[in-house]
């Protein structure tokens, strides 16, 4: 993935879940998160007078922050997807946008230099929707920590008193019941109410959708119509919500921060009690919390009392100092973990990493930790980063197996410290299960598994299918999928290792088959637009179905899919056919909702012409 964007988005090649409720994020992007939420110091009239608000953009780890510019005069009334759209249009490779609608300009920050003077050429001075736009540079926004705390000692000294809000004892509640309000917002909720209201947001979504379809494809409206009448405003039938399995206890993958703890004890290693753009560095434990499971809370207690007899410090994001930084914790149904702890070296020399990582070895294989249940332990560099893919970063087996494997649907996956693996594994075989009924397989049927991380997918659906084509970014992954090809004995499969937009086209051209089925489980942003425009064009594929982890996001997608014919979306749309939400995550809103789209047939001479009429040039 290559865009961040202001709503909720998987990013990069984190790979998807993902992260979907993690809370315990890498600082650099909760810095980043908290740089896109208000204009830059320069536009809010921020001073620069005070260097240190601006000091981390100097630190060690990659922000976006350095190549920032402001496009402006932008044309009224665009929104965001438009604005990315048309940087896209014209080879913009943005890294985040943040677009100030009503005063008509946006901040774009790009990877590295390279792409922002790019941008600056291309866009400056060009024409659209009859405004000629102009681009410069733009300066960081105000590390919030900062800020917030300038803040405070100017309400101290006589500035604004607090608000009522801030006066809301939240603060006196236990840290259990305050943990349990971030990571869990919905854990003193009713599971059959979370049900209902994960259902009523696909609902939602789906009445949306009949709404968009119905204004960029006319000839559809007859259909729509009936559709609409028949179920609730809904563009197609929505099945009743398949719930988990388990309700507690169920992630298989979780962040931890290392940071000074709530109640004041050091190197703690837990969840943040708060966002780093609200000012609050603390975290809590998760011994009390519900979906972190009693193997991964082990290891958590094991790792805290190791860092605890070393003398290395936690890592502050407020003044780059300090070493531990993070603990990653996979854990399998077949009793094993792998655990991977994140050090910033800072100017430590080599002898003393070896001797610290010798050290850790140790403690988990002969020493106290070694009841833990750690299989696996890396240990990860987050030295200096110039990228904003965690893959990038060394990572070095210092215990263990390099790889754990877990049980789903009677096949066995490896995972690697990179791929990506549903975080409920029980309520992703229901969600894989679902995937096969939909799919209409037959002996003849060739899968196409886009975005298919270690496989899960695919492997899953192969003995019932002529051929699987996986395509995935990750390069661990890919290398995971095939070996979980040959541990299940599958020879009728194979994996592309690129991004979607560059692999698809080709692998798709190369696909003789009459009977193709899509499947496509991308990460919260959705496809890019290439591969919907592809999938668009190959008219010989007639059935898709789509795994979103974010329906919302992935509106643009759906939309493409089903719009009419224009100079840009060649090929017949999609048109939904059902549609059904699963709840991979218990305790919070988040839900993956299937989709499943089946080609338009304008065989017909009667609804050709009808498309015909309907179609414009896109202008956008």
């Amino acid at each position: 993935m290559t865009d961040v964007i202001d709503a909720p988005v998987a990013g990069t090649p984190l790979s998807k879940e993902e992260e979907e409720e993690e809370r315990a994020a890498d600082q650099t992007d909760d810095v980043e998160d908290s740089l896109k939420s208000e204009p830059s110091a320069e536009a809010a009239g921020e001073v620069s007078s005070d260097p240190s608000k601006y000091r981390y953009i100097k630190g060690d780890l990659f922000t976006s922050e350095i190549y920032k510019v402001e496009i402006q005069n932008l044309p009224k009334f665009i929104g965001f997807n438009d604005l990315k759209k048309f940087l896209a249009k014209h080879g913009v490779n943005s890294h985040k946008i943040k677009l100030f609608s009503k005063q008509t300009f946006s901040f774009v920050t790009f990877k590295n230099e390279e792409e922002r003077d790019k941008a600056m050429k291309m866009v400056h001075g060009m024409q659209w929707k009859g405004q000629v736009l102009s681009v410069k540079l733009a300066k960081p926004k105000a590390d919030p920590i900062l800020r917030k705390r300038r803040q405070e000692e100017g309400d101290g000294a006589g500035g604004q008193p607090p608000s009522k809000r801030q006066e809301v004892d939240e603060e006196q509640q236990p840290f259990s019941v305050q943990i349990a309000n971030v990571v869990t917002p919905l854990w003193n909720v009713a599971y059959e109410e979370q049900l209902r209201r994960k259902e009523k947001e696909v609902e939602g979504v789906l009445q949306r959708l009949a709404k968009e379809i119905g204004s960029t494809n006319k000839a559809m409206l007859p259909w729509l119509f009936a559709q609409k009448g028949k179920y609730n405003r809904m563009c197609c039938p929505l099945e009743a919500i398949r719930p988990s399995p388990s309700q507690t206890e169920y992630r298989n993958k979780c962040e931890f921060l290392i940071s000074m703890g709530a109640n004041g004890e050091d190197k703690t290693i837990g969840f943040r009690l708060g966002k780093y753009k609200g000012g609050s560095c603390a975290v809590v434990g998760p011994a009390e919390t519900m979906h972190v499971s009693a193997e991964a809370k082990r290891v958590v207690s094991e790792f805290q009392k190791f860092i605890r007899t070393t003398p290395y410090s936690v890592y502050s994001p407020e003044t780059y100092e300090g070493h531990w930084k993070q603990l990653t914790v996979r854990t399998t149904r077949t009793k094993q973990a792998m655990a991977m702890v994140f050090f910033n070296p800072q100017k430590l020399e080599e002898e003393e990493l070896s001797a610290l990582k010798s050290s850790l070895g140790k403690y988990f294989t002969e020493g106290e930790g070694k009841d833990s249940g750690v299989t696996s332990l890396y240990f990860v560099r987050e030295g200096q980063r110039t990228s904003p893919n965690p893959e990038d970063l060394p990572c070095e087996l210092v215990a263990g197996e390099g790889h754990i494997y877990e049980e789903l649907l009677g096949l066995k996956f490896r995972i690697s410290p990179h791929s990506f693996f549903q975080v409920n594994t029980g309520a992703a075989e229901l969600l894989y299960s679902a995937v096969g009924e939909w799919a209409l397989l037959n002996q003849e049927s060739t899968v196409l598994d886009v975005c298919c991380g270690t496989g899960t997918i695919g492997i899953s659906l192969a003995k019932r299918v002529k051929k699987v084509i996986g395509i995935e970014l990750c390069q661990e992954a890919v290398e995971d999928a095939k070996v979980n090809a040959k541990l299940n004995g599958l020879s009728n499969i194979e994996f592309h290792c690129g991004k979607a937009e560059d692999v698809f086209l080709n692998v798709l051209n190369a696909v003789v088959s009459p009977n193709i089925t899509a499947i496509v489980d991308p990460p919260r942003a959705g496809l890019h637009s290439k591969v919907i425009l592809a999938i668009r064009r190959a008219e010989h594929l007639k059935r898709l179905v789509y795994v979103a982890c974010n329906a919302k996001a992935a509106m643009n997608n759906f939309v493409d899919l089903c719009r009419a014919p224009s100079n840009r979306v060649r090929g017949a749309p999609f048109r939904p056919v059902k549609a059904m939400a699963v709840d991979l995550f218990p305790q919070t809103m988040h839900v993956e909702m299937l989709l499943l789209l089946e080609r338009v047939d304008y065989s017909s001479k009667e609804t050709s012409d009808k498309q015909k009429d309907s179609t414009t040039t896109e202008t956008h």
